[in-house]
C-alpha cells in the first residue's frame, strides 16, 4: 500500500494537533509550530492512515534520507509501523524513527520484540521543567536566578508585552543583532536556518497557535520568547533571544513569559541543547524535572542487520 503523504502547511494544524494534543508524548518534535516552521528545511509531510498520524521528513546529514516519527493514534501500532517500513524500504533505507522517548520505545518493544535497534541521542534530549518551578524559583538551588532577576529589576524599568503583529519586526531586529554577535563560520548555516524558521513562525503566529512575549526597556525590545503547546499538559518554549548587554535579560524573559503560559500546561519543554556546552549548562541550571531521553530507532532487517 502506498501512503499518500502531504506536505505540512499551516492549514493542517487542526488535523495534526487532534493527534498530538491527546498524545502522552512530551517531546518538542511533536509541536505543530515546530514541525511547520521547519518544514522548509526538512520537507515534512504527513498522512492519516487507519486512525494514525504518520509523519516523515528528510534529514540533512549527507544523503537527505527519509526518516519518520513514531505513529500517533489509539490501538495497535503494528500496521502503521509496517506501512512506514514499506515506504522507507521503497526509498532504499531501513526504517528509521527519530525522537523515540521511553514511552514510545516501550510501545515499540511491546509490538516488535527485538525488532529495533535503539541509539540514544544525548544532544537531542529534551529539558522539561515544572511550570511552577520556573515561576517561583524557590529554594537555594534557584538563588542565582533570583539574583539575576532582582539585579535586572534594579537596573531597568521594563514592560512585558505580548508579541502581536506590530512587534514582529522589532523582535526580528533583536534577532539580527543577536545573530551578528553570536554566529561563527562553523554555525552560520545552522543559525541562518534558525532565523528562517523563526521569521516564518513570527509571521504566522496566529495560524501556528503561538504565544509570545517581549521585554521592553525604554521602548526597545531587549528580549523575547515564544512557543506553543505540545500536548494537553506540556508547553514548548521554542525560541528565546536576548541582548546580553542587559544583564539578566534571559532570566527575566524566561520568568515573565512562563507566568503568562496557561495553567493547564504543568510542564514546560525548553527543548534540546544540541551538544552546545554553554547551552547544556544553562538548561541544567534551571533544574529540569525530566531530562527526556530520545532515541533513534532503526528497524532490524530479517537478517538481523
Amino acid at each position: 500500500m502506498d501512503i499518500l503523504f502531504k506536505a505540512i502547511e499551516t492549514t493542517d494544524k487542526e488535523i495534526i494537533t487532534s493527534f498530538t494534543f491527546s498524545s502522552p508524548f512530551q517531546n518538542c518534535d511533536f509541536s505543530f509550530a515546530n514541525i511547520c516552521s521547519w518544514s522548509f528545511l526538512y520537507k515534512s509531510e504527513y498522512a492519516v492512515v487507519d486512525g494514525f498520524l504518520l509523519i516523515r521528513f528528510h534529514v540533512q546529514d549527507g544523503d537527505g534520507r527519509l526518516v519518520y516519527m513514531c505513529p500517533l493514534g489509539d490501538g495497535d501500532i503494528v500496521r502503521p509501523v509496517n506501512l512506514l517500513e514499506e515506504d522507507s524500504l521503497k526509498h532504499g533505507h531501513p526504517l528509521r524513527l527519530l525522537g523515540i522517548s521511553p514511552e514510545a520505545k516501550a510501545r515499540l518493544e511491546e509490538s516488535f520484540p527485538d525488532g529495533f535497534r535503539y541509539i540514544p541521542e544525548r544532544n537531542y534530549f529534551d529539558y522539561i521543567y515544572l511550570r511552577e518551578d520556573l515561576i517561583n524559583l524557590s529554594g537555594k538551588k534557584y538563588q542565582p536566578k533570583r539574583n539575576h532577576i532582582n539585579h535586572f529589576k534594579k537596573l531597568y524599568k521594563y514592560d512585558y508585552k505580548p508579541i502581536t503583529p506590530d512587534l514582529v519586526n522589532e523582535c526580528l531586529k533583536l534577532e539580527c543583532k543577536w545573530y551578528k554577535a553570536n554566529h561563527t563560520d562553523e554555525d552560520e548555516e545552522k543559525l541562518s536556518y534558525e532565523r528562517r524558521s523563526m521569521t516564518f513562525a513570527l509571521q504566522h503566529a496566529s495560524e501556528l497557535g503561538l504565544l509570545g512575549g517581549a521585554i521592553c526597556v525604554e521602548g526597545q525590545i531587549v528580549a523575547f520568547s515564544f512557543g506553543a503547546p505540545i500536548n494537553a499538559n506540556t508547553f514548548g518554549v521554542h525560541v528565546e533571544k536576548a541582548d546580553i548587554s542587559y544583564a539578566g535579560a534571559y532570566n527575566i524573559i524566561n520568568n515573565e513569559f512562563v507566568r503568562r503560559i496557561p495553567e493547564e500546561y504543568r510542564f514546560i519543554n525548553r527543548e534540546e541543547d544540541l551538544g552546545i556546552s554553554g547551552l547544556r549548562q544553562a538548561k541544567l541550571s534551571y533544574q529540569p524535572v525530566i531530562l527526556l531521553e530520545k532515541n533513534t530507532a532503526i528497524k532490524k532487517l530479517p537478517s538481523g542487520k
